[in-house]
């Protein structure tokens, strides 16, 4: 493979450039050689597209504190929730891209394109990827006096009693609803959707009776399955998380669904391709890491990582599957 350097030399030998330019280019090209060599310099600055304590700041504190360490400079953690976290991607999409500013997304980027008809940056050009730290299988929770237990009972009593069920989420667009619609559409019923202003209200609200159904991250589920407050339906994945073995899965109850959210960290577009490859390389080995792994599981997240190209294909996938879903369900946010 061809350096950048052996590139810029031959552009510059074949142009009739003068002296004075050349030198002036050769400068430029050294400063960018250094600047790389010495990042990181300074703080970098992670954006967090939601507010402190949830799923978003969980996975970004995971890669972003003992990646800290191993670049020895501190990761500052930079809260602007809000427009299903756009104002926060929006902030890195303009920001220099030198690797001093990334943030933390979740699958509701992917969804944002197709979800918005106007949007102030390009998700697919402006941005890009750095690595996926995790994906969460999303578990389906019904409040306690529901008559049913199972999937198959349940999309049995739904099918007996169309739009009588109301699912909560906590947002319109958001993974839970999206998942939501793709589970209905896959086994033909429908039901009431109730939006919520993040995952808590619409989990009180399904304690409390006000909605029947809802999904969301194990994180959040689980501790009340187990103090009997609400009934844990299913796992939406292949298989039973090492976290929650006493979840089933919907493949094993005979009705197949996969639905999750995720992690993952991007850069501005034009980062230059050796600190993406460092970022990549460090936070691939933290996530190799025992403690890191164990803790992920224990949440209900299961360990990313992988290779520049890898996140890239992950985040082109989702944006299709994504756009696939919204169009089904006629979905908009403006």
């Amino acid at each position: 493979m061809k350096t950048p350097d052996s590139k810029l030399r031959r552009a510059l030998i074949q142009l009739p450039v003068q002296w004075g330019t050349l030198a002036g280019l050769g400068a430029m090209g050294l400063g960018a050689a250094h600047a790389q060599a010495t990042y990181p310099s300074k703080p970098i600055r992670m954006l967090v597209g939601y507010t402190p304590g949830g799923f978003t700041d969980n996975m970004a504190r995971t890669i972003g504190e003992p990646l800290a360490k191993a670049l020895g400079q501190p990761v500052l953690f930079d809260y602007k929730p809000g427009a299903n976290s756009m104002i926060a991607v929006d902030m890195v999409a303009k920001a220099a891209p030198d690797g001093y500013t990334l943030t933390t997304v979740i699958a509701a980027h992917a969804a944002n394109p197709s979800l918005y008809g106007k949007m102030t940056f390009n998700a697919a050009t402006d941005l890009t990827p750095v690595i996926v730290t995790g994906v969460a299988p999303l578990i389906l929770s019904a409040n306690i006096a529901t008559p049913f237990s199972t999937a198959a009972e349940l999309i049995a009593y739904a099918k007996a009693n169309p739009g009588k069920l109301n699912y909560g989420s906590s947002g319109k667009g958001a993974a839970a609803h999206l998942a939501m619609e793709q589970f209905m559409a896959n086994h033909g019923i429908s039901m009431q959707h109730v939006p919520y202003k993040g995952t808590q209200p619409a989990l009180t609200d399904l304690i409390g009776g006000a909605i029947q159904l809802m999904f969301d991250v194990p994180l959040a589920m689980v501790p009340h399955g187990k103090a009997g407050k609400i009934k844990l339906i299913g796992m939406a994945s292949d298989q039973r998380l090492p976290g929650y073995p006493d979840v089933p899965t919907f493949k094993e109850q005979g009705t197949a669904f996969i639905a999750n959210t995720w992690a993952m960290v991007l850069a501005p577009a034009k980062t230059p391709p050796e600190i993406l490859r460092k970022l990549n390389s460090e936070a691939n080995r933290i996530l190799a890491t025992p403690s890191v792994r164990e803790k992920l599981q224990s949440t209900g997240v299961v360990p990313g990582g992988g290779t520049l190209d890898d996140a890239a294909r992950f985040l082109n996938e989702e944006f299709e599957r994504n756009a696939k879903v919204v169009k089904g369900a006629n979905i908009r946010l403006d």
